[in-house]
């Protein structure tokens, strides 16, 4: 006598799980053809409502989408990264000789480093030849441009303590021709201790920089966030100071006894020194604190705000974890447009001061080529 293999059924309901999935089934293809027809039926009531098509609508009509299609917020910003990524290759004046210009600021983390080599690559990438000294211990500047910079790179150490040759330390930066990098390694925050006892302290760099007879068109110091030695080398060789201001309250304070330490520098070991340039960075538009503070900074410092604004962008955060600066890590971001368009603004704003001198590829005597001592002399060259 054979055994009847009996099948399991819910508790419940008393249905076989063969019984179930046969059901589960049906209802699937009930739910499906119910989607389909629902589909159809709003595919049909569209062809009938819309007009006829794209191809034989009238040009009034047809201008008129393609005006709304452009309006988009995404349409706007594509065209703005279209005409700034295309007005980098237009081509930037040259000053008449290189501006060595000191990115400071006491107060940390108001993008001094990302202002630094960001605004660097900006001009090279508008032809024009760029050395960035990185004077801050941590070498924040050096892993921005993809520069190594452990302890046994030749580096801004050895020129300041040791007296070597700047041109003996000096990298091409790979991503950007025309870009050059001075690295900073973990000795040089030793540096201030051993700078107190050495002879003209204070314009170590300043004499390294006019040695240089490589053509430049800009020197940018990278300074640390402090008013030390370090510091005060870096405003003793330039001639030009540019603050980055982040848009809130504390830097503000620091600003003001920023300009007093500039005044000092000034009075005593460099009579040419002046802030010429205050840059707004980590503007966020949604807050009002921005706005106050930019518009606090815009009514004291009216000559030296720049218009452009460099607006919190996560772009700008990821790129030195790339080893690249914003510009070749996302060129058509906000921060990248931002930095594009401030380097143009810097630029051109000496040209109407009557610093600036011939447009990149124009020649500059009957050659082409400038001298080095006269055309791209350093700021000890003209004084």
């Amino acid at each position: 006598m054979t055994a009847r293999r009996t099948e399991d059924r819910h508790p419940v309901t008393g249905v076989s799980h063969r019984q179930n999935s046969d059901i589960a089934g049906m209802v699937f293809h009930v739910k499906r053809r119910s989607l389909l027809s629902g589909i159809l039926s709003r595919s049909r009531a569209a062809t009938v409502a819309a007009p006829v098509s794209r191809e034989t609508l009238s040009p009034m009509q047809d201008s008129e989408t393609i005006d709304q299609i452009d309006d988009t917020p995404i349409a706007r910003a594509a065209q703005a990264a279209v005409q700034a990524i295309g007005r980098a290759g237009e081509g930037l004046p040259r000053p008449v000789a290189t501006r060595v210009m000191v990115v400071a600021n006491q107060k940390g983390g108001v993008g001094k480093t990302t202002t630094t080599v960001n605004l660097a690559a900006s001009l090279a990438m508008h032809g024009l030849r760029v050395l960035v000294i990185d004077l801050d211990p941590q070498g924040n500047a050096s892993t921005a441009l993809g520069i190594d910079h452990h302890a046994e790179v030749p580096s801004i150490y050895e020129v300041l303590v040791e007296g070597k040759p700047l041109a003996d330390v000096v990298q091409p930066v790979v991503e950007v021709e025309g870009l050059f990098c001075v690295p900073a390694t973990i000795d040089l925050a030793g540096a201030e201790i051993e700078l107190v006892s050495l002879v003209a302290r204070e314009s170590r760099l300043q004499r390294a920089i006019a040695a240089y007879e490589q053509p430049l068109d800009y020197i940018l110091i990278d300074c640390p966030p402090s008013l030390g030695l370090l510091t005060v080398n870096a405003l003793v060789a330039g001639q030009e100071v540019l603050i980055p201001i982040q848009c809130e309250y504390y830097a503000l304070e620091g600003l003001g006894q920023l300009r007093h330490n500039v005044d000092l520098v000034r009075t005593h070991l460099n009579p040419v020194l002046h802030v010429s340039t205050i840059l707004l960075t980590m503007y966020d538009a949604r807050t009002r604190l921005a706005a106050q503070v930019a518009e606090e900074v815009r009514t004291h410092f009216p000559q030296e705000v720049l218009h452009t604004a460099i607006p919190r962008s996560v772009r700008i955060s990821e790129a030195p974890s790339y080893g690249q600066t914003v510009l070749t890590y996302d060129p058509g971001s906000t921060g990248a447009l931002s930095y594009l368009e401030a380097a143009r603004e810097l630029a051109l704003r000496a040209v109407s001061a009557g610093a600036g001198g011939s447009l990149v590829g124009q020649q500059r005597d009957g050659s082409g080529q400038g001298a080095p001592g006269a055309q791209h002399g350093t700021t000890e060259d003209n004084r």
